[in-house]
């Protein structure tokens, strides 16, 4: 899973970047200091990894990961090449979904690259350019279609979609919002990417003062929590400076730091578990003596399917796998005491696995 941190320069992504990742690519209070994507890995946090390498005695925890994008700052004319322009639009559509930072705190000290902060008209400014981008896309691609279908009919549902496309784009509107058949929804994961037809979360980047009950106090934060409800799209609250402050802390600390700030949970976490959501993701567990690892698949996957993310070879001489839920593993205190109470089961191909499933996988070639 990979995604793009995107906004405005000067909004904090590449702070949130540094948190996230624990990089340190350079912050600067100046647009522009981002030149180049900076790709980083952040692990998924699980405290299911923690209790079953603590019961098996694991010598190795291995969490699930996310990797992130910190792309450069967009501006007015950016599909048109000003700014860093079409460079970094192009790193957009290598992301399966888009953290879009938004700006929410007043500060002199912070330079606006626009001269002053409003979220919405920020938001409207990205939004605008990636429009212009994907639009000049599709109509390129709807040249090519248009001539390839007179002799090839099976492109006539494209050609139809694309046009439909045009016209959304034209009018402002982003390709999510066009509604598709399973068809449809297909032929636009075939190879379009278009970069408006991603999934979108909203980070807003407030100030320390604006974070936990203060947060009702911010009339930049209401404005977009209303926009983003409007689109139907996530969005939560983050003090990027806040959360690189905590992300340099040894555990300990970074808990006690937390409890004086009065969060329950770090705005990373809420971030990562939010992108799970947003493409819909679940975790399996597998745990033993040598290793506890968390492994990432689409929810709706099959077993069989989901031995393939492990390896390929158990995915090819797959003969059933032994399931049990992670809370019944756990209150019976052990994976034999589980089986004992028959809360361990065999499960083929065709079983769809749930979050939290801690499998083994039975396999011969």
């Amino acid at each position: 899973m990979k995604l793009g941190i995107i906004g405005l320069p000067n909004v904090g992504k590449s702070t949130l970047f540094n948190s996230l990742t624990k990089s340190s690519v350079e912050m600067t209070n100046y647009p522009f200091s981002t030149t180049e994507s900076n790709i980083g890995v952040a692990a998924v946090p699980d405290s299911r990894l923690d209790v079953l390498t603590q019961m098996n005695n694991s010598k190795k925890v291995v969490p699930a990961t996310i990797e992130f994008v910190d792309i450069a700052g967009l501006v007015r004319g950016a599909s048109s090449g000003q700014g860093l322009g079409n460079k970094f639009l192009a790193h957009i559509r290598e992301v399966d979904a888009l953290v879009h930072v938004v700006r929410c705190f007043d500060d002199q000290n912070v330079v606006h690259v626009d001269g002053g902060v409003d979220p919405l008209r920020d938001i409207e400014t990205t939004d605008l350019e990636l429009i212009f981008a994907d639009l000049e896309a599709v109509e390129k691609r709807i040249l090519r279609v248009s001539k390839a279908v007179k002799a090839d009919k099976s492109l006539a549902k494209e050609a139809l979609l694309l046009e439909r496309l045009k016209v959304a784009l034209e009018a402002g509107f982003m390709a999510s919002s066009v509604q598709l058949d399973e068809e449809e929804a297909a032929i636009m994961r075939g190879g379009m990417n278009l970069l408006t037809g991603k999934p979108v979360l909203y980070a807003a980047n407030v100030s320390e003062d604006e974070l936990g009950q203060g947060a009702a106090q911010s009339t930049h934060l209401s404005a977009l929590r209303d926009y983003a409800a409007a689109q139907g799209s996530s969005m939560f609250a983050v003090c990027a400076q806040i959360e690189y402050e905590m992300s340099q802390l040894p555990d300990d600390e970074r808990k006690e730091f937390m409890a004086e700030l009065g969060l329950a949970e770090s705005g990373l976490d809420r971030l990562i578990a939010t992108s799970y959501e947003l493409l819909g993701l679940i975790s399996f567990l597998t745990a033993g003596p040598k290793e506890t690892r968390a492994w990432t698949i689409t929810n709706g996957m099959k077993a069989v399917q989901a031995a393939g993310k492990i390896h390929s070879d158990i995915e090819r001489g797959f003969i059933r796998a032994e399931t049990v839920a992670y809370n019944d593993l756990i209150s019976s205190g052990s994976y034999n005491a589980a089986k004992d109470k028959g809360l361990v089961r065999l499960e083929g191909k065709e079983y769809i696995i749930k979050d939290g499933d801690v499998l083994l996988f039975r396999f011969n070639v």
